[in-house]
């Protein structure tokens, strides 16, 4: 049996040793391959990889990329394409898969990120804070080449457990920084006794965070006036027993009518009482100190004063200034965000502010916490019902061709109570901030109250001022909405009348296409030129209409441009046109760019056809009577561009344009580097002598095209001598070429 055994070890050795007398070659390999997928023997995928000399299937695949992720945690999708040698295509696709299918992957800016990669990261970040105390999360990301909120999303789970810290503000405090700082402030603070500014003593805004939250706990006693102004308790108390005693010894028990009163009775332009009356004053005090001044009252009743606040007491002449000049710096902000950014979300608080009640008791005590008005009548905003509101929905109506386009989009709005909450949300009227913002710019003396103090005078004097701005920008944008409506149907209908045209000739093209698709490689071409030239056109003046429909519709001045010269733009001006406009529209002309950016021409008329119908615009079809009346008039402009057409180089393209409408009836729209599949196409419709008649004029063509581009940049007699005669041979060769499509030497139908 040991013998046996050892001789046929030695027969498989020999075996093994003897060379092939018969090898396959790589191309025999190839179809071996492929012919057993033909019959089923292999059954799945396989991929080839960037050499051209091995295969890989998904599931190897798949393995590398599990492999590369635990090894490493965070892989560069573009640096396992390079590992594993496999096209970044299908790398992407199943990277795609792989994050899909593991909850514990993520796939960020390219790169395949694991949990277990994070926790490392986490780990290093906790060991760092254990040595600096604090660290910041955009110092992090830029170290690990991320974003901040991807690093803060990270972060936030892993707090408490793998990072002993605590998040705030876009920085990790560790738990004994915030509590020696915190012992810090709370030292600090005990030990004033007098008003002082916080800001002062403590810079870092994490201080003075520390300090409002130990003021809410009440580890301190006192007040806080403009976020900043600290007044601790002890002087407030001391305060108001000085000055109940001084009253107590000079006034009467009716200290309100003592004679320390009739010194309120002169400002000029603005005045808080407060800051001349005794800190223990609260401003209801002095509010009933105000309306017994005789001067104070005698301003009110002739409109020459308001009483904002309370306290504070300002001229109408000094209100009517600053508001002069920030009802024009108004205007032109909403121009101007309206014009950015169509779409505003309204919500509640804004409308809430918009309407202030009239108070027409001119002579009489207000309500506790309410302020004294003798021209809040004056301000209250124009009701719902007299606003300019949208034309209302025509389902009611016959359908018919007279309703023009302008109506069809309106109608989408839903009806007037939709249409008017529309028009609210898009007025663009500038915000509580921006108003206090221009207050200070007039009068800067307001910065020291604060922009956050909700008992300041740039407070008060803002709430009543915006909803005054508010009236004026809804009066002015109501004017505007009447002058636009004539031409907001001028426009639809001129845009109806572009789109019948360019439309059909779309379709027209789109039809050429159909003879490619066996031939992959130049039906990606055809599909990419057609999208790049005769789509983007009518897809960039149907976004580029909507956009000014858009703008006259909520009442923006848009200028009327006289001008008929097609209307071109880029990726970024389509996308920020798509987003300007409102909810569906800006869903469907987001869908249409990315279709216009793909490789399909068919999908691009689907989205094409879906904004036009969302937009109330009727398209028209292809139909066979149409085609032949189109076609005719192609060619028929082709065979006077081919008589007249005095450049070799693109005399060809035109050439094979006329042949493909006299042989498959198409109008075929092919770039340069498509002319060569599109003339081996027509090899079968062609008689032998035509055909090479074609292919000799366009392999001088390429000829004569790679001198060029050599030559460029180059000056040398030689280059130019060659370039001259090879362009005279193709010259030569034109009249021959022109007989091809024009003379009598007609193609073979198909």
């Amino acid at each position: 049996m040991d013998e046996e055994l050892l001789e046929l070890q030695r027969q498989f050795e020999f075996a093994q040793q003897v060379k092939s007398s018969v090898r396959l070659s790589d191309r025999n390999v190839v179809e071996l391959v492929q012919k057993l997928q033909e019959l089923g023997v292999i059954d799945f995928d396989l991929l080839h990889t960037v050499t051209g000399k091995e295969y890989i299937t998904q599931e190897q695949l798949r393995n590398e990329f599990a492999s590369e992720i635990s090894k490493l945690g965070r892989v560069s999708v573009i640096d396992l394409a390079d590992t594993i040698g496999v096209d970044l295509y299908h790398v992407e696709k199943q990277a795609q898969d792989v994050v899909s299918s593991d909850p514990g992957l993520m796939l960020v800016q390219g790169e395949i990120i694991s949990q277990t990669y994070w926790d490392s990261i986490a780990e290093e970040i906790n060991e760092r804070l254990q040595e600096c105390s604090q660290v910041s999360v955009a110092e992090l990301a830029g170290q690990l080449q991320v974003g901040s909120e991807l690093v803060q999303s990270v972060l936030e789970p892993r707090l408490g457990t793998l990072v002993k810290a605590r998040l705030e503000g876009g920085q990790l405090y560790t738990p004994a920084y915030v509590a020696r700082v915190t012992a810090m402030v709370r030292g600090a603070s005990r030990g004033i006794f007098v008003p002082s500014n916080l800001s002062a003593l403590w810079t870092p805004l994490q201080q003075l965070s520390i300090f409002n939250r130990l003021l809410k706990e009440e580890e301190m006693l006192g007040s806080l006036r403009a976020g900043t102004h600290w007044t601790p308790s002890v002087f407030a108390i001391a305060q108001k027993e000085c000055v109940d005693s001084f009253f107590s010894q000079v006034c009467s028990p009716f200290f309100l009518k003592c004679p320390y009163v009739r010194r309120v009775n002169l400002f000029i332009g603005w005045i808080d009482s407060l800051t001349v009356l005794p800190a223990s004053f609260t401003s209801q005090d002095a509010n009933k100190m105000l309306l017994l001044c005789p001067s104070v009252q005698s301003a009110l009743k002739a409109e020459k004063a308001l009483i904002l606040g309370e306290s504070y007491v300002l001229s109408s002449g000094f209100i009517k200034g600053i508001y002069d000049q920030i009802e024009k710096e108004a205007e032109a902000f909403s121009i101007q965000a309206s014009t950015a950014s169509l779409v505003v979300p309204s919500s509640k608080s804004s409308e809430s502010t918009e309407s202030i009640p009239a108070n027409t008791d001119r002579g009489s005590k207000k309500k506790k916490g309410k302020s004294v008005s003798m021209k809040t009548a004056t301000v209250e905003t124009v009701p719902d019902d007299e606003e300019e509101a949208r034309p209302k929905s025509k389902r009611n109506h016959k359908k018919g061709r007279d309703i023009s386009s302008s109506q069809k989009l309106d109608s989408k709005a839903g009806g007037k109570k939709e249409s008017l909450k529309a028009q609210e949300g898009n007025n663009v009227i500038p915000p509580e901030e921006w108003v206090m913002k221009k207050i200070v710019d007039s009068v800067p003396e307001f910065e020291d109250e604060g922009l956050e103090n909700p008992d300041s005078v740039l407070k008060h004097l803002a709430d009543h001022m915006r909803p005054m701005l508010i009236n004026s920008l809804k009066e002015r944008r109501k004017k505007v909405f009447t002058e636009n409506a004539d031409r907001l149907k001028r426009l639809m209908d001129d845009l109806q009348k572009k789109l019948d045209e360019s439309f059909l000739n779309m379709q027209l093209y789109e039809k050429a296409l159909e003879l490619f698709e066996d031939d992959q490689s130049t039906s990606v071409v055809l599909h990419r030129h057609l999208l790049r030239t005769t789509a983007a056109t009518i897809a960039d003046t149907l976004l580029h209409d909507l956009d000014i429909h858009n703008k006259l519709k909520n009442g923006i001045e848009v200028e009327d441009s006289k001008a008929q010269d097609p209307v071109l733009l880029d990726s970024s001006e389509r996308t920020a046109l798509a987003k300007n406009l409102n909810g569906p529209l800006s869903k469907r002309a987001l869908a249409l760019i990315e279709a216009l950016e793909g490789k399909r021409v068919d999908i691009f008329m689907t989205t094409f056809r879906e904004l036009a119908g969302e937009s109330g615009l009727v398209l028209k079809k292809l139909d066979k009577k149409l085609e032949r009346t189109l076609l005719h008039a192609y060619r028929k402009d082709l065979i006077s561009q081919v008589s007249t057409e005095s450049d070799p180089v693109a005399l060809l393209a035109k050439v094979v344009s006329l042949l493909y409408i006299k042989v498959h009836n198409k109008a075929l729209q092919a770039p340069g580097r498509a002319i060569a599949a599109a003339i081996s196409h027509l090899k079968d419709k062609l008689d032998e002598s035509a055909y090479k008649t074609l292919t000799d004029y366009q392999t001088a063509t390429i000829t004569l095209l790679a001198l060029m581009s050599a030559s460029s940049g180059e000056e040398h007699d030689c280059s130019a001598d060659r370039i001259l005669t090879k362009r005279e041979l193709l010259e030569s060769q034109m009249p021959i070429l022109r007989t091809l499509v024009l003379g009598e030497s007609q193609p073979q139908q198909s």
